[in-house]
């Protein structure tokens, strides 16, 4: 028999969403919150020492997710690595401190229809989350619990690309997130003293003491329950047992975007023709559920390299315990320690590419480790036109969903990503950055030349392209008919439900989406509570 209980809130998802909501829900000692969270605590040193963050990858702290064939990779099946455990990807990602560009949220608020998520509406809340060691006000904060830094080790491969970026026509920045983003530098990361700053760390860990906060890890949520049009809890498994939380306010969904269009599903809530096919009770009829799934593309273009170092000559014992007492050393780097945003169009208005640079052969989600010494430039696109969807696959809560983000579906993403690959081949050819490179790493890179065919370049991306691990728009906002949920973040027709995480973007960020993540868990709970940025009261 199912066990019974009751929250003022049940928050499901501990990651960048969640874990924000139910911390700042909880500031009022009034307000009960429960935190379901299907993976356990976040206690694997990888997860604490930067540069083993693919080391989690394919383990029992890995959703493993794969998605279906996509046509434009040669049918490949792309491998969708998701942290389970507290903090979610935030406990897993490469540390990238990247909000997006300001056309990003005014986007959002003009073309989508999500009133209040302009630039300068959610600007407050990355400003309150932050806690940066360098840049203040008025783009930065000081003073907030997801402590932000210059890492404590930079490759010199990295310093060789930014000179090596600038002197081919880039800008050098020093913020990403400041007054303009375009420009080449060094990534800011979500660490603390050389180790992960995840929102476990920043924001749960603070809260643990307080009475009020109730966090359930291996607790696996099968369903929302739905009755008179109302969300009044939800039923999950810990253990061997089944139990049922009852909310005397709302449910609020924070999986990311497989997790809770998934649970939406199950829940009766989504188009109602797929539900029918699959056997699920349409509850309400909301088409948009599961659709609008895009990601951002990378292509890693690895060169194999002379007079240096790699970032894998480092990867000993002897560092592993390094990085883990002191937070200093190699292994603190975060991999991806540099690049930057540009335009491959002068008509656009905002960058759509964006690069990776590691001083390594990071290549595959980094599941091969590198037999000769590289560095990897991996072009990204920010600025993405294909769109697929997540669908149920059972009725059985456990079995993944069907995955399809139509990757380059849209030729406007091919186009680009093969100008993106043209452009990075010229930056490793540039000076500072050539003096160290000697030919291409991976197969699909050889017989080149300095100046490869298109035709070539194609091969290369349908070939190598993987994820960055940034799955937004299943439970997209918006004031339309499309919307699966209004800009306070409530799903159309069920009261008492929300959602806040990444599933919400009608549009993805233009770069890595931890910290906009965050900034929208930030935003959910001041909506549950009827506050303002300000901490005014807006009811």
């Amino acid at each position: 028999m199912a066990e019974r209980e009751s929250f003022d809130y049940v928050v499901v998802g501990a990651g960048s969403g969640g874990a924000v909501v139910a911390a700042r829900l909880t500031e009022d000692p009034s307000v009960s919150v429960l935190l379901l969270e299907a993976g356990g605590a976040a206690d694997a040193d990888e997860i604490t020492i930067p540069a083993a963050f693919a080391n989690l990858f394919k383990t029992r702290w890995d959703w493993n997710y794969t998605t279906t064939e996509q046509k434009q990779l040669e049918s490949r099946r792309a491998y969708w690595p998701r942290m389970k455990a507290l903090g979610g990807c935030s406990s897993m990602n490469a540390m990238i401190y990247i909000r997006g560009n300001h056309a990003d949220f005014d986007t959002w608020r003009d073309a989508h229809g999500a009133t209040g998520w302009g630039h300068a509406d959610v600007l407050p809340y990355f400003v309150r989350s932050e806690g940066n060691t360098r840049l203040g006000g008025p783009h930065h904060g000081q003073d907030g619990p997801l402590h932000v830094e210059d890492r404590r080790y930079t490759h010199p491969l990295t310093h060789a690309f930014v000179d090596a970026a600038v002197a081919s026509g880039f800008k050098p920045t020093d913020d990403f997130n400041g007054a303009e983003q375009e420009g080449a530098g060094l990534y800011q990361v979500t660490q603390r003293k050389g180790r992960r700053w995840s929102v476990a760390k920043a924001y749960l860990e603070p809260a643990a003491d307080r009475p009020n906060l109730t966090v359930r890890t291996g607790a696996f949520v099968e369903k929302v329950l739905v009755e008179g049009g109302r969300a009044v809890g939800v039923s999950y498994q810990q253990g061997p047992t089944v139990r049922t939380a009852y909310v005397e306010a709302e449910v609020v969904l924070a999986g990311g975007a497989v997790n809770s269009p998934q649970l939406l599903m199950l829940s009766g809530i989504g188009p109602g023709a797929h539900l029918r096919e699959i056997g699920v009770d349409v509850l309400v009829d909301l088409p948009g559920v599961g659709q609008n799934l895009h990601d951002h593309p990378a292509v890693p273009l690895v060169f194999r390299t002379r007079d240096t170092t790699d970032l894998m000559d480092h990867n000993t014992l002897v560092q592993f315990a390094r990085a883990k007492a002191t937070g200093t050393g190699p292994l603190v780097s975060n991999v991806g320690e540099g690049g930057g945003f540009w335009r491959t169009r002068d008509d656009l208005a905002a960058p759509d590419l964006q690069v990776h640079v590691a001083p390594t052969g990071f290549y595959d989600n980094g599941l091969h480790e590198p037999t000769t010494r590289n560095v990897t430039l991996a072009p990204t696109l920010v600025h993405v036109a294909s769109r697929g969807s997540v669908r149920l696959r059972s009725t059985d809560p456990r079995w993944h969903p069907d995955i399809d983000p139509g990757y380059y579906d849209d030729q406007a993403d091919l186009d680009a990503m093969t100008a993106g690959v043209r452009r990075m081949l010229e930056v490793a050819a540039t000076g500072p950055l050539a003096a160290h490179v000697v030919g291409p790493g991976l197969p699909t890179m050889q017989g080149w030349g300095a100046d490869p065919t298109d035709a070539q370049i194609v091969e290369h991306v349908r070939a190598q392209t993987q994820t960055l691990y940034h799955p937004v728009g299943t439970c997209a906002m918006g004031s339309d008919e499309r919307a699966v949920v209004d800009p306070e973040l409530r799903v159309r027709g069920v009261e008492g439900l929300r959602v806040a995480d990444a599933s919400v973007m009608p549009m993805v960020t233009r770069g890595n989406t931890n910290a906009p993540s965050i900034m929208i868990g930030e935003r959910a709970a001041d909506l549950l509570r009827g506050r303002t940025a300000a901490g005014k009261d807006h009811r």
